[in-house]
C-alpha cells in the first residue's frame, strides 16, 4: 500500500477513536511518521501502534499522539514544552500547532537524531535540550502549554511551578504501568485544576541524565 492511502487510513481511524481537531490531524497528515521510524519498522510507520526506538523508548501510537495533541488544546500563539523528545515526532507534530515548541531528552543520542530531522523537515521552531526532564526549562518559563511524554509516580510540582497562569500541563501519571492515567493540568487563580482524560501506558520519566550505554546496558536492551 502506498504511502498516501496508509496515512490516509490511519487519519480515518483516529476519526473513529474521536480526534475531532481538524488542526491537529492536519499536522498528524503533514508530518512524515516514517521519518521517525528505525529503517526496521518503517513499513509499519502508518500503523496505529508503538515502535521501538532505542534506549529503552518508544514512539508512542498515533492515536495517543494524536489525543495528547488534542487536549493541549495549542494555538500558533502558544509556547510550549515537551518533556521527552525521543524520536522527535511528537515535538514535529506541535510544531505545525504552536508558536515554539522546546523539548528536553535525557539521552544525547536521541536528541541528536530528532535535531537532525528536525534540520532535514526544515522544522525551525523546535528548540531541542539535552538535560533532565524533572527539571523542565527553568530558562525559558513560563510556558503557556507543557507536555509530558513519560509517565511520572506523581505530578512534577517543578512542571508544575513552570506553567503560565491559564497555561496546561497533559502528562501521564502512575507507580505502575499497569495504573497510568493521561491527565490535563489548568493553572487557575485559585490554584491547579486537574482532569483525567484516559488510561494510558508509557515509558517511566525517569531523573538524572545518565550514561546513555551504561543506562541501557543496565535495563538489558529491554523497553520499559
Amino acid at each position: 500500500m502506498m504511502v498516501a492511502s496508509r496515512k490516509i487510513r490511519l487519519i480515518m481511524e483516529l476519526r473513529r477513536a474521536g480526534i475531532a481537531d481538524t488542526a491537529v490531524l492536519s499536522a498528524i497528515e503533514r508530518i512524515p511518521r516514517e521519518a521517525f521510524t528505525p529503517d526496521s519498522f518503517r513499513h509499519q510507520a502508518y500503523e496505529n501502534l508503538a515502535i521501538p526506538i532505542g534506549q529503552g523508548q518508544t514512539l508512542s501510537r498515533p492515536q495517543v499522539v494524536a489525543q495528547m495533541t488534542q487536549a493541549l488544546q495549542a494555538s500558533r500563539r502558544t509556547k510550549v514544552l515537551e518533556v521527552g523528545t525521543g524520536s522527535g515526532y511528537q515535538a514535529a507534530v506541535l510544531s505545525k500547532l504552536c508558536r515554539r515548541v522546546y523539548t528536553v531528552e535525557r539521552f544525547k543520542e536521541l536528541r541528536a537524531s530528532a535535531e537532525l530531522r528536525f534540520t532535514e523537515l526544515r522544522l525551525h521552531n523546535i528548540t531541542t535540550r539535552h538535560g533532565d526532564g524533572w527539571k523542565g526549562w527553568p530558562e525559558q518559563a513560563p510556558f503557556d502549554r507543557i507536555m509530558v511524554t513519560a509517565a511520572a509516580a506523581d505530578v512534577p510540582a517543578v512542571l508544575v511551578d513552570q506553567l503560565a497562569e491559564g497555561g496546561q500541563m497533559v502528562l501521564p501519571v502512575g507507580r505502575t504501568s499497569h495504573d497510568q492515567a493521561l491527565l490535563r493540568l489548568r493553572r487557575e487563580a485559585g490554584g491547579i485544576v486537574e482532569e483525567h482524560l484516559a488510561d494510558v501506558r508509557f515509558v517511566p520519566l525517569v531523573e538524572g541524565v545518565p550514561d546513555d550505554e551504561a543506562y541501557f546496558a543496565q535495563r538489558g536492551g529491554r523497553l520499559a
